[in-house]
């Protein structure tokens, strides 16, 4: 008779059957009723709906949304597909979003459909499926995205809502600076006859800087005898430059973001006090806070470390392989990583003080900064050296997240486009936030994002003056939501605040955060 762990076996290899096949959308007659319990009692599976599953993992918590956000996407475009054939299609709201490279999961999905019953479908983790019985685009305007149906992109800009250019900005104007030449909305335009929305995407496309664009959208539509009158959709204009040979909408939304969030930093962040003339005592000070830096920013990572472990590597007192049982060993492997790179980063931050462009060194280090981090796993044969080459090459998701970062062709174009507002920057409160913002943003690392933000934050941080700074363990729900905030909503003023409020408690003298006893 076969024991419990061959049967959670047998079922295993049938979920892995389908998803070797695609599936992620998992119906219950795709697998026998005793595979699916099997599955689900040992938290492999995740029920979204009746009838209707998820993978998952099993070492989440109860409650946990990380399976679900991951799966979101591609679970929709499955059931739609599966259920509506190809009866549906995305709000052109969300295809313009979509267009514009932004996965963020939304908190309810509007789709619509012919033949739609207007009905709320409840989903995991307070998101839904709102189905919406209206028409739908001709097929010559609806395109396959990751498998789901939206709107092609002239049909998207046409079809939105006013009140979307100000809900969305960042979006649409990413979406509107791919567009190469008028024609692209004009025959849709036309053939709709479409005077107010021309109106509204000629002011839309200056807006942007576009004027070639919304000069011939008015002369076109008025030379056939429209009644045109340009309105700008926008609560404002952007400072950011959106330029026409710009491939990736990626690139656009981060200098979207940058520009709009930056006057916001500005206006919350403590003025910066100036790159110290004693370049020796800053040192001392990013030396003097080691330990604690290091516990704290180990701890958030999910490692448990100790002072004398951290103190252990510090000194080289330690041996990998003498490290048998595997959490102790990840543990240490993490500590000694952390001062490999805390002693790089110290270096640029040397390069810095003395005058330096911050934003060019953290471009040139911070590399070296991920392989000193990881390098203590090459040496214990953990790790491969080709995981230390370059950014991700995979799919990354951040847990518990509804931001979905970028996908690895877009990390490749998106990071020195990173840099470069990093390097442009004239504040350096600007380069502390959303340095540390923008780099978790992109997630361009499989693994230690976190870790290589907040070193990025400290080496922004010398850029002006600022001390080295603590993110303690005890705020971790804080940090984490008020990233969050800004990830999904564009809203960094609470991660502003956050930051804030720790500079200026290091900047009055006070004790920085202790190792908890």
């Amino acid at each position: 008779m076969a024991t419990p762990s061959e049967k959670l076996a047998e079922s295993l290899e049938e979920l892995h059957k389908l998803q070797e096949g695609g599936a992620v959308a998992i119906r219950s007659t795709d697998l026998s009723r005793t595979h699916r319990e099997r599955l689900t009692q040992n938290g492999f599976l995740e029920e979204v709906m009746k009838g209707w599953y998820v993978a998952s993992r099993p070492d989440e918590t109860a409650g946990e949304s990380t399976a679900w956000y991951t799966s979101f996407w591609e679970f929709c475009a499955a059931y739609l597909a599966q259920v509506k054939d190809d009866d549906w299609c995305l709000s052109p709201e969300q295809s313009v979003s979509l267009h514009a490279e932004n996965w963020t999961v939304p908190a309810q999905l509007l789709v619509r459909a012919k033949k739609a019953s207007n009905n709320i479908t409840t989903l995991p983790h307070d998101t839904s499926l709102l189905d919406v019985r209206t028409s739908i685009p001709d097929e010559k305007d609806i395109e396959i995205k990751e498998g789901l149906r939206i709107f092609s992109l002239p049909a998207a800009l046409i079809s939105c809502t006013p009140g979307y250019f100000k809900q969305k900005p960042t979006d649409v104007r990413a979406a509107l600076a791919m567009v190469r030449d008028a024609s692209e909305v004009l025959d849709g335009l036309l053939e709709g006859g479409h005077s107010v929305v021309a109106g509204r995407l000629a002011g839309a496309f200056r807006n942007i800087g576009r004027d070639l664009i919304a000069d011939e959208i008015l002369i076109t539509m008025r030379a056939v005898g429209y009644d045109v009158r340009e309105n700008d959709p926008f609560s404002a204009r952007t400072k950011a430059v959106l330029t026409v040979r710009e491939q990736s909408p990626y690139v656009n939304r981060i200098r979207l973001m940058w520009q709009d969030l930056r006057g916001k930093v500005i206006d919350h962040f403590p003025e910066a006090p100036g790159v110290p003339g004693d370049s020796d005592s800053y040192l001392k000070q990013v030396d003097g806070v080691y330990v604690n830096d290091a516990y704290h920013s180990l701890s958030i990572e999910g490692y448990r470390v100790t002072p004398e472990l951290i103190e252990q590597v510090r000194s080289g007192n330690w041996n990998p392989e003498e490290n048998q049982d595997d959490r102790e060993q990840r543990n240490a492997l993490a500590a000694r990583g952390y001062w490999q790179a805390y002693q790089a980063v110290r270096k640029s931050i040397a390069l810095i003080l003395g005058g330096a462009n911050a934003g060019s060194i953290a471009d040139d280090d911070h590399r070296n900064w991920y392989r000193e981090m990881f390098a203590p796993g090459i040496t214990a044969g953990v790790l491969q050296p080709g995981d230390l080459a370059g950014y991700r090459n995979a799919p990354v998701y951040i847990r518990r997240s509804m931001h979905v970062p970028p996908n690895r062709e877009a990390v490749r174009v998106a990071m020195p486009a990173f840099f470069d507002l990093v390097r442009e920057e004239t504040e350096a409160s600007v380069r502390v936030v959303l340095g540390h913002f923008i780099f978790v943003y992109i997630h361009p690392y499989m693994d230690g994002n976190g870790r290589m933000g907040r070193f990025l934050m400290n080496s922004m941080m010398a850029s002006g003056g600022y001390p080295w700074t603590i993110i303690p363990l005890e705020k971790r729900a804080e940090y984490m939501a008020s990233l969050e905030r800004a990830s999904v909503h564009q809203d960094i003023e609470p991660f502003t605040n956050f930051l804030g409020t720790l500079v200026k408690a290091g900047l009055a003298g006070e004790a920085i955060p202790e190792i908890p006893k």
